[in-house]
């Protein structure tokens, strides 16, 4: 007698750009397709990335972890997370390029569940955004600004253009660059971003700045909260 192979046997999920899911069976299909590097769960449809590009994402990734990384090795209690998954709510599950958190022990807003997710809104998340823009602009930033993430910094590469969000009574409000040229979080004392050092990928300048940051007063109170007295 031939065996024939039963359906549940045979037919494998499928994760493609545009289903619409609940964040449990996104979790289950792509947790079963690891060739899949990155897909997301944006207000229940999910989103596949194209290949990725080196002047239009690739480059600008990797200076917003330098600076994010240089920020956090000062700075207790916070942590730096590259393209992790991010549980928001039942039709959220992003995958931003970059994201800087507190500890839940020091009062932040998200934690790392058991599975080893990131459950709840980071404080700061960052998108690169260039073939992706109109998701950025859109979906995802009402889904963080709903989810409660308190800032939202978008690199739009192909109009070299930063826009930093920040959450004030529940809506977002547009940062304008201040007389130093800079964007500086609001939740994150001396976390600074020099707009043009950064388009012009002078890093060390970007640095610098960071560090006159770090170095002033704001900064120095806010990490005196976590050090040991």
């Amino acid at each position: 007698m031939n065996y024939t192979p039963s359906v549940s046997q045979t037919i494998l999920p499928t994760l493609e750009n545009g289903d619409r899911l609940s964040m449990v069976e996104f979790e289950r299909r792509y947790s079963l397709l690891p060739d899949i590097k990155k897909a997301e769960l944006v207000e229940g449809v999910v989103y596949m990335t194209s290949p990725v590009r080196v002047r239009q994402h690739a480059d600008p990734h990797a200076k917003i972890i330098t600076w994010l990384q240089v920020y956090a090795a000062s700075t207790p209690e916070t942590q730096v997370a590259d393209n992790a998954s991010v549980r928001l709510d039942m039709d959220n599950e992003p995958q931003p390029d970059a994201l800087l958190r507190m500890e839940e022990a020091a009062g932040g807003q998200s934690r790392i569940s058991e599975d080893d997710y990131i459950e709840g809104p980071p404080e700061l998340i960052v998108e690169i955004a260039a073939s992706s823009a109109s998701k950025d602009l859109h979906d995802k930033l009402h889904a963080y600004r709903r989810n409660g993430v308190r800032e939202y910094l978008v690199w739009l590469v192909d109009g070299s253009e930063f826009r930093w969000y920040v959450l004030f009574e529940g809506r977002y409000q547009l940062q304008q660059i201040d007389e130093s040229g800079c964007l500086k979080s609001q939740f994150f004392p001396g976390l600074w971003l020099d707009v043009n050092a950064l388009l012009s990928g002078n890093m060390a300048q970007v640095l610098a700045k960071l560090q006159e940051g770090i170095a002033t007063p704001e900064y120095q109170e806010f990490v005196a909260r976590f050090m040991p007295s």
